[in-house]
């Protein structure tokens, strides 16, 4: 049977969430994959969750490293595969903007923060960006929502 490259895009959360942090990724190019397996850890505003593969096949692309916020929508991941059932995802040819190798930086590494975080920081009325003091403590080294509420909490005192 034929095989065909798919544009598995990153999935659409609601209508109030249009965009989701990558937390983790669970495969790397080339990997064989089955339908059902978790490819990657994703977070929205609200909660943290399992991506799994759509389809049977080889993943031969990924487009987002841990920590990149990415567009509902927008291709996450290409797989090789030939389950019919998803032609509709065939790619059109062209690729995604390509991301840089895990692990090479353009520049030093910034603490990520959790969406939900960077809310609670500017409502406080900071930059989340200019606060480096801060521990990180939620998944993969994060700054979470509960160290942005600790923080706060210690700059009262």
């Amino acid at each position: 049977m034929d095989t065909f490259l798919i544009d598995v895009p990153i999935p659409s959360m609601g209508a109030t969430v249009h965009e989701l942090t990558v937390v983790n990724l669970k495969v790397a190019p080339g990997a064989a994959v089955v339908k059902g397996q978790k490819l990657a850890e994703l977070e929205s505003d609200k909660s943290i969750f399992e991506f799994e593969s759509p389809c049977a096949g080889t993943v031969r692309a990924i487009f987002a490293n841990p920590g990149d916020v990415k567009e509902s929508g927008k291709t996450f991941l290409q797989i090789e595969t030939n389950e019919i059932s998803l032609r509709h995802l065939e790619s059109k040819g062209g690729q995604p903007e390509a991301k840089a190798p895990a692990g090479v930086a353009a520049k030093p590494a910034a603490v990520i923060w959790t969406p939900r975080a960077t809310k609670l920081a500017q409502e406080a009325g900071l930059d989340p960006a200019k606060i480096t003091d801060i521990a990180a403590t939620g998944p993969g080294g994060r700054v979470s929502g509960d160290d942005v509420t600790l923080y706060l909490a210690n700059r009262k005192n």
